[in-house]
């Protein structure tokens, strides 16, 4: 079963929807048993960064998550702004993130012809052979809504890439830990194939 943690941020029902469509047993919850019961988690998430790890931390759910992905070691994907939040801190805000993964995120630069933040479809380019993206379809592409990236201090965690302006990283992986800047929720049949992917995903892999 896979669990999309519900803090009160991000796409739940849709999320939910796209794994269900990939063939997952999929559920929505903010309860510490079920979490910890689950065989991975989806951590969603749109907004400001504060905004997001304030309300993290005021649903009690922090120890939890942090029990499943450091201690169990089982498989987290992070969304959007839930993929932002498993690094150190962010140039959006004061609050320091899960810090799973050694990043920070920042903020993109003026550059003309380039406005912020980066919305619409855009092509990824992997870095590391990963599940998430080895059968992913030839023409595969993603839909992106963000002002702020991910910046990696360790390379070996750049799982993929994509260009607005700079080469920034859309895609990361420490051990059982992933996380992708788009929203595989709303990139129809590439999203799909992402989700499905996880859904397989073993965590022996």
């Amino acid at each position: 079963m896979i669990v999309i943690v519900d803090y009160d941020v991000g796409n739940l029902a849709s999320v939910c929807n796209m794994l269900r469509k990939a063939g997952a047993d999929a559920v929505i919850s903010r309860d510490k048993n079920e979490i910890l019961m689950a065989d991975k988690l989806i951590l969603p998430g749109v907004g400001h960064f504060d905004h997001g790890m304030k309300m993290l931390q005021g649903s009690g759910l922090r120890g939890a998550l942090d029990e499943f992905a450091l201690e169990l070691r089982k498989p987290v994907l992070g969304i959007c702004l839930g993929a932002q939040m498993l690094g150190k801190n962010s140039a959006e805000g004061d609050q320091p993130g899960l810090g799973w993964i050694d990043m920070e995120c920042r903020r993109f630069p003026d550059a003309e012809g380039f406005r912020v933040p980066h919305m619409g479809w855009a092509e990824i380019q992997p870095k590391h052979s990963s599940m998430l993206f080895d059968n992913a379809l030839a023409d595969a592409r993603y839909y992106f809504v963000h002002g702020y990236y991910m910046a990696c201090n360790d390379p070996r965690n750049v799982l993929a890439t994509c260009n607005y302006g700079i080469e920034f990283t859309c895609s990361v992986q420490r051990d059982n830990i992933f996380g992708v800047q788009f929203h595989p929720e709303k990139s129809l049949r590439h999203g799909l194939a992402l989700m499905r992917a996880f859904n397989e995903y073993k965590c022996n892999d």
